[in-house]
């Protein structure tokens, strides 16, 4: 029997039961994909992080890949986010991912800021998809690998939508991101991946990285305040820095201990 440690941590959470719960693995070699896939199923969160040490890569401290509980995705926010929390050991640490380069989490007092690649988006027409999300869309906008944005005329309408979860999930792996001007914040969002395995997404840190450039040209600024309005809900501190988009949130550890193959 293969005994793994296993933590869950809640990510861009201010308490224990906000924010956005991810597992996080530290592996001494990697398991075959199937094995990764399905321990991710079984953890039944909407990430799965693994994380392998790379002592010859001079740019990064670990490799890192995310699951769902269906498929492998290339960018993963809060599960980075959460991988951090766990195993910085100084002022900051660097993962080195399959499609979004290195990523680095910094410890910020008692948060932590994580540094994505920022992601624009053109404008789509997507009429049956916007038909599924619901509400009245205003704008809707693409990215090649499977990211949208669609825009509502205030937080009150991205709050009340119930998507077409089925019709959603005939389009594939993509990411639908529904997106107005915020109430307390400059903006809000609610993110919904039903194709990858998580029909809502709590707290999404990826979608964060189309979200911060989207909203810095509108509003003609780069400091954002942003607030995820799921069920658990989440906020984040967002800045644009030349080509990155900079999240930063507090971490919770809620559960400890080790999985057995």
């Amino acid at each position: 029997m293969t005994s793994l440690p296993f933590f869950q941590v809640d990510a861009f959470a201010d308490a224990p039961f906000t924010g956005n719960p991810a597992a996080v693995m530290p592996l001494d070699t990697w398991l075959a994909d199937d094995v990764l896939q399905a321990i991710a199923a079984e953890n039944n969160l909407s990430e799965t992080a693994f994380a392998v040490v790379t002592p010859d890569d001079a740019e990064a401290d670990f490799a890192l890949r995310w699951f769902t509980p269906t498929v492998e995705v290339k960018l993963c926010g809060h599960a980075t986010l959460a991988s951090g929390h766990v195993l910085i050991q100084g002022d900051a640490i660097r993962f080195r991912t399959r499609h979004a380069g290195v990523l680095t989490v910094e410890r910020t007092g008692e948060r932590y800021a994580l540094s994505l690649p920022a992601w624009n988006v053109t404008p789509r027409a997507m009429p049956d998809l916007a038909a599924a999300m619901g509400g009245e869309v205003q704008e809707s906008f693409w990215r090649d690998g499977g990211y949208t944005i669609f825009t509502y005329a205030d937080a009150a309408a991205v709050r009340a939508l119930t998507p077409d979860f089925a019709a959603l999930r005939k389009a594939g792996d993509i990411m639908f991101i529904a997106t107005a001007p915020g109430e307390d914040s400059d903006m809000v969002s609610r993110v919904f991946v039903p194709g990858g395995g998580v029909d809502e997404d709590p707290v999404t840190g990826s979608a964060h990285g189309l979200l911060t450039p989207f909203w810095a040209a509108r509003l003609g600024r780069d400091r954002l305040s942003a607030v995820q309005a799921s069920a658990r809900g989440g906020r984040l501190e967002c800045s644009l820095q030349g080509d990155r988009a900079i999240l930063s949130g507090a971490c919770r550890t809620v559960i400890e201990g080790r999985f057995f193959l």
